[in-house]
């Protein structure tokens, strides 16, 4: 670890992918060996999809930041990234081959990814490239992105951690 550089006042209010309140949340249902991480791994804190070779079910079972269409959840963070990296100090990658679960609902502190602030009420958009998030008005269009049901639930600046949640009322 290096030497600290700098000291905040306060601490941060969380971690992307934490919970961001206790309302009722629900998980994407898998079979039996169902929703791994795929090749490149999954980030935490992202959205991600679902995708073949089938679980024993027959629902997809391999999970990646990377799809087209409606992502099939959330990744949570749940302190399953693995520091795999040579003298590497964090990760929020799941390794591949690793199991995780995804969420359907809930609340979540996800960090803005998109050019300008969100406000209250904007949707999330997941990228359809990594699952990063960013914000615009309900039925917009942007580019490489699919709209979610989450919605923004705290305003926010460029780069910085933001509530959403898939509940209108928060």
């Amino acid at each position: 670890m290096t030497f600290p550089t700098s000291v905040s006042y306060a601490p941060a209010p969380a971690v992307e992918g934490d919970f961001c309140d206790a309302n009722p949340r629900s998980t994407v249902n898998a079979g039996p060996g169902g929703l791994v991480a795929g090749a490149n791994g999954v980030t935490v804190g992202r959205f991600a999809w679902a995708t073949s070779p089938n679980d024993a079910n027959g629902a997809p079972a391999v999970v990646s930041n990377t799809g087209t269409g409606a992502p099939t959840g959330f990744l949570h963070r749940e302190m399953q990234g693995i520091i795999t990296t040579f003298l590497a100090e964090t990760s929020n990658v799941v390794p591949a081959g690793f199991p995780i679960t995804l969420f359907k609902s809930g609340g979540f502190w996800v960090l803005n990814r998109g050019s300008a602030a969100a406000t209250i009420g904007m949707k999330a958009f997941a990228n359809n490239t990594d699952g990063t998030v960013t914000f615009a008005a309900a039925g917009a269009t942007v580019a490489g992105s699919t709209e979610t049901k989450f919605i923004c639930m705290s305003p926010g600046a460029q780069n910085t951690l933001i509530k959403i949640s898939s509940q209108p009322n928060g």
